[in-house]
């Protein structure tokens, strides 16, 4: 027998070189189980681009074999890709209590519910899926319910530690399982696959408690309305802002449609203790005096639509933040969300509002692990294997320097890309090739029908614009009988440019001209003319590239 004849595949379908978009497949034999299915937010140039998914095309292509998906918590990027994916892949989805409330939310917008088998998991019960045996862990994390995942595989057990930090006082008194975790060091651990997200960070990560704390001394001395933004899912922080207003005699108000989903989701759930009449609907609160008003918003990441991002420049409907408000931003930025972030805050600044953020109180504390933690877990599991996930490349690196640190080797810690097979055994380990894999870009209801030759196209279009050639022509002669007209939008103001578009005119006459003296009626040929010569003018005279798009009519 071969030393990798009896051998586990852990293929990372997202999740990676990157922060989102979170999947695992794990693979043995005859049998596939999936770990967590998100999306990712798109990037700056990704223009028009709603969301970023996996491309599971290796799970359809092996769909008889995957035994289910299994969730470790309830954050977007691992549980949003789920309506795309099981619109293709129906296959059971295995998770706790609040996840699969969230699930169901989202399913229930795409009009899947009753579609999809939903199976409701507890930290303590195994599961056996194939050759597969899973059992459940829990850990702490920045919102509640969260598990990790042991794998007993016919090639030896894995252990995925979802999102995580090691909580000693979390909110809802939960612990993570240490106890589990270490007895999964005593049996022997073949693979960890670890939260690399704050790996950056030295120290330990601190409590979710020491949020509230600062909290307490904000609502204490503020004298006016306090809004509150910070991730919709953040459950703990939202039962921390209800914990002070309640206490500081404050009504709060829920604005933003995710922030109102989850609230809803989670205070049905009992996840989310609301005393009676707390809550009061935003239309209210101006009849309420504005020092007994806490309003709970989205929009801590800047985004153009959301709430707080409206209410910064007066666009909201309901709510205008005025002179002497606090408003507390509890939540970092994501990567690639810093500048949008800095301008909410400028604005902010603008209304007259006390702005209150993580650089200057202690208003954010991160849900994941930081080096003294993670070494904590290497220690407790001993695996022989490592896979860093939910992290960039510069993650990954330091995860192996970290790693080095208590004692497992550089080559046995795995710096994986998105696609790659890596093969494990107790004999060995190895990458062994790569599967289909990739992104697959959501815009509007079209999922997966752009793609980059589009994003090129549309960047293209916003940086240089566009001068449109409208012409009629003789399909016989190739005579011109109308224009060239020349339409421009985001090149130059036509009215101020009249000079440049009568010479660019001219250019364009030149081009037909050319083509009709040597005969030349095909539509590709004359486009093609016109675009060389008029693209070489304005190149020539401006000094860019906008698109040029000649239509041509026959008559």
């Amino acid at each position: 027998m071969g030393k990798f004849d009896l051998a586990v595949s852990l293929i990372p379908l997202g999740g990676v070189t990157e922060v989102g978009k979170n999947m695992l497949a794990i693979e043995c034999g005859d049998d596939i189980v999936v770990v967590d299915s998100g999306v990712k937010f798109p990037e700056e140039e990704q223009l028009g681009i709603d969301l970023v998914i996996p491309d599971i095309t290796y799970l359809l292509q092996n769909r008889e074999r995957v035994r289910g998906i299994l969730l470790t918590h309830g954050h977007e990027d691992h549980i949003g890709a789920l309506p795309f994916v099981l619109k293709d892949l129906n296959v059971p989805v295995y998770g706790t209590k609040l996840t699969l409330g969230l699930v169901e939310s989202k399913l229930e917008e795409h009009g899947m519910v009753k579609q999809v088998d939903l199976r409701l998991i507890n930290p303590d019960q195994k599961l056996r899926l194939g050759s597969f045996q899973v059992e459940f862990f829990r850990i702490n994390h920045s919102i509640p319910d969260g598990v990790g995942l042991a794998i007993t595989t016919p090639a030896g057990l894995i252990v995925h530690s979802g999102d995580f930090k090691l909580d000693q006082t979390p909110v809802d008194g939960r612990v993570a399982e240490f106890h589990k975790i270490a007895a999964y060091g005593t049996r022997g651990v073949l693979a960890f696959i670890c939260d690399s997200t704050n790996i950056g960070r030295e120290a330990m990560t601190p409590s979710e408690k020491v949020v509230g704390e600062t909290f307490d001394r904000i609502f204490r001395n503020a004298s006016q309305r306090i809004i509150v933004a910070t991730f919709a899912s953040h459950v703990h922080r939202v039962q921390q802002v209800i914990n002070a207003a309640v206490k500081y005699g404050r009504k709060v108000a829920v604005v933003g449609r995710s922030m109102l989903n989850v609230v809803d989701v989670a205070s049905r759930l009992g996840y989310l203790q609301i005393p009676p009449k707390t809550l009061v609907e935003v239309d209210e609160i101006d009849r309420l005096p504005r020092e007994k008003v806490v309003i709970l918003a989205t929009g801590s990441q800047g985004e153009p639509m959301a709430a707080l991002t409206r209410m910064a420049t007066h666009s909201h409907r309901q709510v205008t933040i005025e002179e002497g408000d606090t408003v507390i931003i509890s939540a970092t930025p994501i990567p690639g969300n810093e500048q949008l972030v800095a301008r909410t805050i400028n604005n902010l600044f603008r209304t007259g509002a006390d702005v209150i953020y993580k650089e200057v109180a202690l208003v954010h504390v991160s849900g994941h692990a930081g080096q003294e933690e993670i070494k904590l877990m290497l220690n407790m599991l001993r695996p022989k294997y490592v896979i860093p996930f939910h992290g960039e490349h510069t993650h990954q690196a330091v995860f192996a320097e970290v790693a080095a640190k208590v004692g497992i080797p550089r080559e046995n810690v795995f710096i994986a890309n998105i696609g790659d097979r890596i093969e494990l055994s107790h004999q060995g380990g190895r990458i062994a090739g790569k599967v289909p894999s990739g992104r697959v870009f959501i815009d509007g209801l079209g999922i997966g029908d752009v793609g980059n030759i589009v994003l090129r196209d549309r960047l293209h279009l916003a940086e240089e614009g566009i001068v449109i050639v409208v012409v009629t022509i003789n399909k016989d002669t190739g005579a011109v009988l109308a224009g060239p007209d020349l339409i421009s939008r985001g090149f130059v103001f036509v009215r101020e440019s009249a000079e440049l578009m009568n010479q660019a005119r001219e250019k364009t006459v030149q081009a037909l001209e050319k083509c009709q003296q040597q005969q030349i009626t095909e539509w590709s040929i004359i486009k093609s003319a016109i675009r060389d010569e008029l693209g070489q003018f304005i190149q020539v005279k401006t000094q860019r590239r906008p698109v040029i798009l000649p239509i041509i009519m026959e008559i």
